[in-house]
């Protein structure tokens, strides 16, 4: 047995310690903890974004809704709601071939069937622009990775931009919201960039803070809302740097908005409908996407790196770390 001394007995009556303020679940969850909650939705992306060197990023909005081609195939099974892994009840959904052949199908399902196929084939564009996007920027020089490709991080158009990224061997970002009903990230975003957010303003905020392009495939109240939150930011200059918008189904969008209804009527300038540059096809989008940021960005900087003796003399740390985070106002 030791000889050393026991040590006092502490009082029945000593409180136990507090515990410290950002271990303690009940104040971070509460209302006077909501500060706290929303600038973690700041920092930890960011960094996430410097450890991972991703400098900048092409973004899809796109339906969460449909599936791909494959799937559509096998079964037209509409979603609930976007980001839902639950199917929308049965008439609701496209009509099946038997229903059709049987005479029984409905003017909606119908109607359903006939946009399931067409959708299922954006889902094949978004897949193949995300590679084609993914492999140019593979190309070019940099300690970072460029133009990385980032969506909402669900199904439909989602999936397929993080798929073809993915598929084509580069990082791609999933920037998920926490919903009340059931719904998961897709699969194919790189596992160290996929973020789930609890305030929508906070997801909207890394959205834009990023991007230097933005592609619109066809979609619902979400992808309308995501696309004009961009389209008045760069419209009202609220975005320090030039914004690449491509349009994806010209069909599509010009049957749902009337852009040049709010020109005649004044509600905006003839000017701002050079924002919008449509594209039908893959290759086609990708011209326009590469053309804008090797204009808006690439030859910028090439021409600022040679005018520079020491490319890194007149470069901040910030700047150097995380240029994107120096140049954008927002």
């Amino acid at each position: 047995m030791s000889d050393q001394p026991l040590p006092p007995a502490l009082p029945a009556d000593l409180l136990p310690r507090a515990p410290l303020a950002y271990e303690n679940p009940a104040f971070l969850n509460s209302a006077d903890g909501r500060l706290i909650r929303i600038l973690a939705e700041y920092t930890e992306p960011l960094s996430r974004f410097r450890r991972e060197r991703i400098q900048d990023t092409v973004v899809f909005f796109g339906s969460a809704r449909f599936h791909s081609r494959a799937e559509a195939d096998h079964e037209l099974e509409l979603l609930a709601n976007s980001y839902s892994a639950a199917p929308a009840p049965l008439e609701e959904q496209p009509a099946t071939a038997s229903s059709i052949a049987a005479g029984t199908a409905t003017e909606l399902g119908l109607k359903r069937a006939v946009a399931a196929v067409e959708m299922a084939r954006y889902y094949e564009d978004a897949r193949r622009l995300a590679a084609l996007v993914t492999n140019w920027a593979k190309s070019i020089p940099s300690n970072k990775h460029r133009f990385v490709i980032t969506s909402g991080g669900g199904p439909g158009i989602m999936e397929a931009a993080n798929r073809g990224a993915h598929e084509a061997g580069g990082k791609t970002i999933g920037l998920n919201i926490r919903l009340p009903f059931e719904q998961h990230p897709n699969p194919y975003i790189t596992p160290a960039l996929n973020f789930e957010f609890h305030y929508f303003f906070m997801r909207k905020l890394w959205f834009a803070y990023l991007a230097k392009a933005l592609v619109v495939f066809p979609g619902g109240f979400g992808t309308l809302d995501e696309m004009f939150e961009i389209l008045t930011l760069v419209q009202t200059h609220k975005l320090a740097k030039p914004m690449t918008v491509v349009i994806y189904g010209s069909d599509y969008w010009k049957s749902v908005l009337n852009i040049q209804k709010l020109v005649d009527t004044g509600a905006i300038s003839p000017k701002d409908i050079d924002l919008l540059q449509f594209a039908d096809t893959p290759e086609q989008a990708f011209a326009l996407l590469q053309k804008g940021l090797t204009e808006n960005f690439l030859q910028p900087e090439q021409l600022a790196a040679e005018a520079r003796k020491d490319p890194l003399a007149t470069l901040t740390a910030e700047e150097f770390l995380a240029p994107e985070f120096a140049k954008t106002s927002l």
